[in-house]
């Protein structure tokens, strides 16, 4: 499929990256159409996947009702010639694929990249506008990998250098490309600064026998040596069940709910964590049109009230605050629209 760059101001629309392989076409679809519900300026989707999930892909996104908000572009899996096989192996089939965006969507300005696990509960539009917040040095946004240190990963055990206290998770990531590929980044390989497409193959030759998280672990590192380029956001836009399992500790989604929900560990897909599954189960089987407070939210707060014996069952009602408020937002918005 012809790569379809679109040169658009980041105000006018908003560019949603995700790669998938292997066995994650369901998984990326209900990401989608998590996106699609709650938003309120277009969408681009950049769907960078395996060559025969393509047609999959293309048969379930031409049956969405898109109501002229969503076009979507597929890509195919591309890694610099020279050293595809390295990439294509490092952590997960695929993953590192996002370190190449910017050099691939050279006509995109702004890109907010998630994994394919990821469900928005409150419009795209609300993380997109983080943005606007960057200061004159930063280039990207995300969240820390952990709120509590003494169950932190990167802290107690990565053998190379990460971001700030406890590291950064790539799950979700706000990138300003253009800034990207305009700076000249700091690292312990050269006293010469060097641009993002230089810096990745060095980085990956230096490190890959103390890297264990992949693409991330790439990213914490060029970030430990660039710490003004890195916008945090908050726990809430990247909550995951490490926030829970071990005891609550996302003090911001109790004061105000979930965001976006990261079900990493295949959590949607087994017994583990009950009350992620039931989030991903009802976004999935939501049909589109359906009245969202007796399809979506009533069915759903059911399922979680059965998930109050595990740790994040006890808190569950932080994964439906927000969404209860996207919901009303959004029929607030249609009633104001008619």
């Amino acid at each position: 499929i012809r790569y379809d760059y679109m040169e658009t101001h980041p105000s006018e629309k908003m560019h949603l990256a995700v790669v998938a392989c292997g066995e994650r076409l369901e998984e990326t679809v209900t990401m989608l159409r998590s996106a699609i519900i709650f938003s309120i300026k277009p969408l681009q989707f950049h769907i960078f996947a395996e060559d025969q999930l393509h047609e999959s892909f293309k048969d379930i996104l031409d049956g969405f009702p898109y109501e002229g908000k969503v076009n979507y572009t597929l890509y195919p899996i591309t890694f610099p010639t020279e050293s595809a096989a390295e990439w294509k192996k490092l952590f997960k089939p695929c993953a590192s694929q996002r370190l190449f965006l910017p050099l691939i969507l050279k006509n995109v300005d702004s890109l907010l990249y998630v994994d394919t696990d990821i469900l928005f509960l409150r419009p795209v539009d609300d993380i997109w506008s983080f943005l606007g917040k960057f200061n004159s040095t930063q280039i990207a946004a995300m969240a820390p990998e952990h709120e509590e240190p003494r169950i932190g990963w990167y802290n107690r055990f990565a053998r190379h250098p990460y971001y700030g206290v406890t590291g950064i998770n790539s799950g979700v990531m706000l990138m300003n490309m253009t800034r990207i590929r305009r700076k000249y980044f700091k690292n312990d390989m050269t006293p010469v600064r060097l641009q993002w497409g230089e810096i990745l193959m060095p980085l990956l030759k230096k490190y890959k026998l103390n890297i264990t998280w992949g693409d991330q672990d790439l990213l914490n590192i060029m970030f430990f040596h660039n710490p003004e380029s890195l916008y945090v956001f908050p726990c809430q836009w990247n909550y995951r069940p490490d926030h829970c399992i071990y005891g609550s500790n996302c003090k911001e989604a109790e004061e105000e709910g979930i965001f976006i929900l990261h079900g990493n560990r295949g959590v949607y897909h087994d017994d583990k964590q009950p009350t992620f599954r039931a989030v991903y189960e009802a976004i999935k089987n939501y049909s589109f049109g359906d009245d969202l407070v007796h399809s979506l939210l009533q069915p759903l707060e059911l399922e979680l009230r059965k998930t109050m014996h595990t740790y994040c069952g006890k808190v569950y009602k932080v994964f439906i605050k927000q969404l209860t408020e996207s919901i009303r937002d959004l029929y607030a918005r249609k009633s104001k629209g008619s």
